[in-house]
């Protein structure tokens, strides 16, 4: 998972950061705020938390645990978190500059990791 972040999710989500700053410049007070926090919440979608236990089940050597259940874990797994989701992207878009938010964002994804990890023990 290392390997992934420092690859993947390393190149992935500083650009999608940055396209939210440009799609959201014009923006002001509320409007700004939200929206910034809502297309955080929805790059971080149910498919973004399929493919993270995807890499979760390969790196492990499950591969007979990779099917379709892990969209619906996901799916549930995103609806379950939510209002914290929300709160966490709020702050790292809202409050952060914007060379923080990748490490912002990066710390409350090791979070969210162990979070996914067990999503299948609750929602599985």
């Amino acid at each position: 998972m290392v390997i992934v972040g420092a690859t993947i999710y390393a190149f992935e989500i500083p650009n999608y950061f940055d396209w939210i700053v440009k799609k959201t410049q014009f923006l002001k007070g509320i409007r700004a705020t939200l929206a910034k926090t809502i297309l955080a919440i929805l790059y971080f979608n149910p498919l973004w938390i399929a493919r993270h236990l995807l890499f979760i089940k390969l790196f492990s050597g499950q591969f007979e645990a990779i099917g379709w259940n892990l969209l619906v874990i996901a799916f549930w797994s995103f609806l379950a978190n939510i209002l914290i989701s929300f709160i966490a992207n709020y702050i790292i878009q809202n409050r952060f500059k914007l060379k923080w938010r990748f490490l912002g964002s990066a710390i409350f994804s090791a979070l969210m990791a162990i979070y996914y990890a067990l999503s299948e023990t609750f929602f599985g």
